[in-house]
């Protein structure tokens, strides 16, 4: 006999092409009946983009550029590519930061591009409260999408919307397996449940959902959504790019006069004869001279 603990994820065939307007609940419904009926304390992760094909966030936009601009409320990081174009991370509206702002331009109608889900949450809570009345069970409902992660290389899927189950597992204020408090340990459940799901669920194989089964435990109807998960860019201590770091911090020092005046006090200490230097100032020929703009950025 088998001991220990363990769950099991499933990914539902038959769902197909979904299109602007379908009943999305309606589709997975009718896979999942056929094929694995919800039990009470299933989760579903669904892809983020069935969910925005259904609700038709589809915008006409020849330039994805523009799409994206759109989309953009804070630029994080830009790099160029020496072949053209360049890949930029961003804030979007959503809040969420993600390459792109998450706008897709795969396997859509030319000429258009796909946008995130307009309230991600409220998408997972439609779709759970649909799926509830129909089976007659509880379920939590994940809405997911596949995000890039800082200093680790390659993507994963990450829960951008949830209801009705935990986004987070707060252990904070109880104890270790030795007795030690807890302080600042909270799992991102939602988040491993979106990875788990993407491993079954497949980007060409058209199954869009996938049902989490045996972490019921991990249900709660009044649990907050997937925004919960989301690290604003003031509590960000990686809130920008490195080029966009020093640029911000130049035009700071600059707006402070701290570069200006760290440039005229090396002119100053390169006047003064050798070993008269006043306590203090930089040697003349300190490698930082480069680094000192002698007036605003650009100028």
């Amino acid at each position: 006999m088998v001991s220990g603990a363990s769950f099991a994820v499933y990914a539902p065939d038959g769902i197909g092409e979904v299109q602007a307007g379908d009943d999305l609940a309606a589709l997975i419904g009718d896979a999942l009946a056929e094929q694995l009926p919800p039990q009470d304390g299933d989760i579903l992760v669904v892809t983020s983009k069935v969910v925005s094909k259904a609700e038709g966030r589809f915008v006409v936009a020849e330039d994805r550029e523009a799409a994206i601009a759109a989309e953009t409320v804070r630029v994080v990081a830009t790099r160029e590519h020496p072949g053209g174009g360049a890949t930029r991370i961003v804030e979007s509206r959503l809040g969420i930061v993600a390459a792109a702002a998450g706008v897709d331009a795969s396997n859509t109608p030319e000429g258009t591009v796909l946008l995130l889900p307009e309230d991600p949450d409220a998408s997972a809570r439609r779709l759970r409260e649909a799926l509830e009345r129909r089976f007659g069970v509880r379920l939590g409902v994940i809405v997911s999408d596949t995000l890039g992660r800082p200093w680790r290389v390659g993507q994963t899927d990450a829960a951008i919307g949830a209801s009705g189950v935990k986004a987070m597992d707060d252990l904070r204020g109880s104890v270790d397996a030795q007795g030690r408090p807890l302080v600042v340990t909270q799992p991102a459940v939602a988040d491993e449940l979106a990875a788990a799901a993407d491993l079954v669920k497949g980007k060409a194989l058209g199954r869009p959902v996938a049902l989490v089964r045996g972490l019921g435990r991990l249900l709660d109807q009044a649990a907050p959504g997937a925004k919960v998960l989301q690290r604003g860019a003031a509590d960000d201590m990686f809130s920008l790019g490195t080029a966009e770091a020093r640029q911000e911090g130049r035009r700071l020092g600059d707006a402070e006069g701290y570069a200006r005046g760290y440039a005229e006090g090396l002119r100053a200490a390169s006047r003064t004869p050798a070993g008269d230097a006043p306590a203090g100032d930089a040697p003349a020929g300190d490698a930082r001279e480069a680094d000192a703009p002698a007036g605003p950025p650009g100028g």
